[in-house]
């Protein structure tokens, strides 16, 4: 019989079994971490969702539906695709379609030089214009948001009577304050609606409470988008206007619009 005591009395396997628990842990491990980290992915992802969802619902919410009934003589708005307010009659034979921001200069001189050819050529019912009133110079109105506040403003006036957004439109043009020095207030803007015939009260609480403002950002991404990057843009059944004399001599969209209802 061998009496000699065993080196290794827990088997000569021990070590092996030892390195294979380790293993096994290390194993398990990597699978936890794994499992957590699909588990952090998945809920990110569905809070990536379920913000977009939300954040759809709130623009649709937000959407400025335009409904007003039409104007006795027949002059209606409406929302395009693209984010822009629609004037105009029914059966109009070319479109106008004008991006523009109540903070830019050049946007100022093309409405004083054709703002009452389109109003003119709306109201004979040859034309709807398609105002695609956007915001990207908040930067230059002093701190205080008067592109995205101007912008909101001209959705809640077309919102309640899109028969006046034009004449509405070209005060604000007129009043508008130099770049850097500070935007309208709430209140001018209120005064500038009022006195183009605009009284509902619930324009004034639209303006202050940045009613459109979600639908405002959106839109005007949407419409850089496009390759459209600079303000004014103008468009004549989809052909844009490239000509400075048609831009900013008194009365040049004239010839445009007569050669589109040809």
């Amino acid at each position: 019989m061998n009496s000699e005591v065993s080196k290794n009395p827990r088997g000569k396997n021990s070590l092996a079994a030892v390195k294979g628990g380790d293993r096994t842990r290390t194993i398990l491990i990597q699978v936890a971490v794994v499992v957590v980290l699909l588990a952090l992915i998945a809920a990110i992802a569905i809070s990536i969702a379920i913000k977009h969802s939300n954040n759809v619902k709130r623009d649709a919410a937000n959407r400025p539906a335009v409904t007003a009934p039409a104007s006795p003589d027949g002059l209606t708005g409406s929302i395009t695709d693209k984010g822009a307010i629609r004037i105009g009659k029914p059966g109009a034979k070319a479109t106008v379609r004008v991006v523009a921001d109540l903070q830019c200069p050049v946007c100022k001189q093309f409405e004083a030089a054709n703002g009452q050819v389109l109003s003119d050529e709306v109201n004979n019912g040859n034309i709807a214009v398609e105002y695609n009133v956007i915001s990207f110079l908040d930067q230059n109105s002093g701190g205080t948001r008067y592109s995205s506040r101007g912008a909101n403003a001209a959705y809640c006036v077309a919102d309640a009577d899109p028969s006046k957004f034009q004449a509405w439109l070209s005060a604000m043009y007129q009043q508008q304050p130099e770049e850097g020095a500070g935007g309208l207030p709430d209140s001018k803007i209120i005064q500038i609606a009022t006195a183009t015939g605009i009284t509902d009260p619930s324009v004034a609480k639209c303006v202050t409470d940045d009613k459109f403002d979600a639908y405002v950002q959106k839109s005007t991404q949407d419409v850089f988008s496009t390759g459209i990057n600079g303000t004014p843009t103008v468009f004549v059944n989809g052909t844009k206007v490239q000509t400075q004399d048609a831009l900013f001599t008194p009365g040049g969209m004239k010839s445009s619009i007569e050669a589109a209802l040809k």
